[in-house]
């Protein structure tokens, strides 16, 4: 599988799945992101992180917009755009309106595991009815 595709991947079956426990099929151990400037550090805890955004976001859609892989596949970008009705998104009021925003995600590729995620998301707004 390229690594493009398992970026791909990885975004159908644990976000827009909601399986935090997919995880395990694509992420080592001591797996990192970096989201928005902070390091959620190993596995376990990227998974409690999934959960409790996808509890701000219960109806989560991400669609990618644009992926793109270097030439010896150790790097994927990915621009996306993510939907979902907000039930306290990013500590905001749960007011259940509809929201969106756009994000850019720059992976680290290696022996078929995602191993390192840089992610960087615009401001959400609402959408009007």
């Amino acid at each position: 599988m390229r690594s493009s595709e398992l970026v791909l991947a990885f975004w159908d079956q644990v976000w827009n799945a909601h399986d935090a426990e997919a995880v395990d099929r694509f992420v080592p151990a001591d797996f990192v992101i970096t989201n928005s400037g902070r390091d959620i550090v190993g596995r376990t805890a990227f998974k409690v992180w999934i959960r409790a955004f996808l509890a701000e976001l219960p109806d989560l859609r991400l669609l990618p917009v644009d992926t793109f892989e270097s030439a010896d596949g150790s790097r994927v970008t990915s621009r996306f755009l993510i939907t979902g009705t907000n039930q306290g998104y990013l500590h905001t009021a749960a007011i259940g309106a509809p929201i969106q925003f756009t994000g850019t995600a720059v992976w680290e590729v290696r022996d078929g595991k995602l191993l390192h995620n840089w992610v960087e998301r615009s401001a959400a707004v609402e959408v009007p009815a």
